[in-house]
């Protein structure tokens, strides 16, 4: 099958504070060592690959004191032009927040309408948009409240999926968009009820195995052709090319230190200025 590729403008942020500090999710082990210098490097080859590929790639500049803004897929839901800014769970990440505010408010009328959301909302990270609905996480940061105030904003259909496993806290660990109609996740990260519901929305949807989801193989960005995702996830690259899809695997091990991979690291600005 012949997939094809669509440009994507994307939002990211430099490492440059980059750091294990604290512990919020199973992948922090503070007492770890960090290497700043690779971070930079892995996140800059990721930012050069979407250039690459055609795409537009803006940068907001990163904040001291906040080491985890490079995942600036947890800054916002940006959809039809609209930014619902997250609101985070741990109060280590909320001034993160201010920043991601800051900079849509700053860019006048080339986004519709910016606010901060009202309920606990970690952006990308669980709203993740295939086709005209969205698909958001809950169970360990988003909150389910969120998922109403995220219809009303945006005026599309959400569909509520409950997180199980601590290690995939955000939805994006778990599951991610491939193309306007196509998903790839692992069901073992969700409730009887969601896998079901996945498994009826989805029938053509690519299983990954726990352990492609463990090496982060779900934390992919695809534009409908080329899927960017950590190369240590054989089983679905594997999967990827025989459907049609191009996959590209990258080494992101430094910042998966902290729980991220491509997508934690990669906002997608849907609807706004090209």
């Amino acid at each position: 099958m012949q997939r094809t590729a669509t440009r994507r403008h994307y939002l990211m942020v430099e490492p440059k504070y980059f750091d294990v500090e604290y512990s919020i999710n199973p992948w922090m082990h503070p007492e770890v060592p960090t290497y700043a210098k690779i971070a930079l490097e892995q996140w800059g080859r990721l930012r050069d690959l979407y250039l690459e590929l055609g795409h537009r790639v803006e940068v907001l500049e990163a904040r001291p004191g906040l080491p985890d803004m490079v995942f600036s897929a947890n800054g916002a839901t940006v959809v039809d032009g609209r930014v619902l800014v997250a609101r985070f769970r741990h109060p280590q990440r909320r001034p993160e927040s201010a920043a991601f505010l800051e900079w849509f408010e700053k860019r006048g009328g080339e986004f519709g309408e910016v606010r901060q959301a009202q309920w606990t909302n970690e952006g990308e990270g669980d709203c993740l948009t295939v086709g005209e609905r969205i698909l958001a996480g809950s169970g360990f940061r988003t909150a389910t409240e969120a998922h109403t105030e995220l219809r009303e904003f945006f005026g599309r259909p959400v569909v509520t999926l409950t997180l199980t496993d601590p290690r995939y806290y955000h939805l994006d660990t778990a599951l991610a968009v491939l193309d306007e109609q196509t998903i790839m996740y692992n069901p073992k990260a969700f409730t009887d009820e969601s896998r079901q519901l996945l498994a009826e929305l989805y029938p053509d949807a690519v299983t990954a195995s726990d352990a492609d989801a463990v090496a982060f193989g779900l934390n992919a960005v695809s534009d409908g052709r080329h899927v960017v995702l950590p190369r240590a996830a054989v089983g679905v690259i594997a999967e990827l090319r025989e459907r049609g899809f191009e996959p590209i695997g990258l080494d992101l091990s430094e910042l998966q230190k902290a729980g991220g991979g491509p997508k934690c690291a990669t906002l997608e600005l849907r609807g706004g200025p090209e």
